[in-house]
């Protein structure tokens, strides 16, 4: 059975995206997912997400490790996101399995949310593509190009929550 754990925020549980694969690939799926949280957390021992990763990580074993930053994590924190990336990847191969980095999405366009960013549609998108990709890189990672698939159908499915930059059940 295909064990895959999740590592991340609300931009993952949000319409419970780990059941949603877990049952897609009929695998089993772990979470330690906390609102507005920095993939940072998982390895700052002053952090209870930190605490519970290391459990996870040490105690069990893992097919693969979904690992996903704050919204704008890889633009705003590089090296916070980078050295999350660098220290969890060994400790997910330690546990027998591969790290997949979840690379996020750039907030809708045409609204607050994204204005407030100072950066547009096209290059907040570029930024956490080319983000995820380096560090994917430096890890010998997967990335899980969701950011890409957004940007591809934007225009064709509602993707996002009313909020702008929460995913929608579409």
């Amino acid at each position: 059975h295909m064990r895959i754990l999740f590592l991340g925020n609300s931009f993952t549980f949000f319409n419970d995206l780990p059941d949603t694969v877990g049952k897609l690939l009929n695998a089993e799926v772990g979470r330690n997912l906390r609102g507005g949280a920095y993939l940072y957390q998982h390895i700052d021992p002053a952090d209870e997400l930190c605490a519970i990763t290391r459990r996870l990580l040490t105690e069990e074993r893992w097919d693969y490790v979904v690992l996903q930053d704050q919204s704008q994590g890889p633009i705003t924190n590089p090296e916070e996101f980078h050295q999350a990336v660098n220290t969890l990847s060994p400790m997910i191969r330690a546990a027998g399995g591969k790290p997949v980095l979840y690379e996020t999405w750039a907030y809708e366009e045409g609204t607050d949310t994204l204005a407030s960013t100072d950066m547009t549609f096209e290059v907040m998108q570029q930024d956490l593509t080319e983000g995820y990709r380096a560090a994917a890189l430096a890890n010998d990672a997967l990335v899980a190009p969701v950011g890409q698939a957004f940007a591809a159908a934007r225009h064709t499915s509602h993707l996002y929550d009313a909020d702008h930059y929460h995913p929608s059940a579409a």
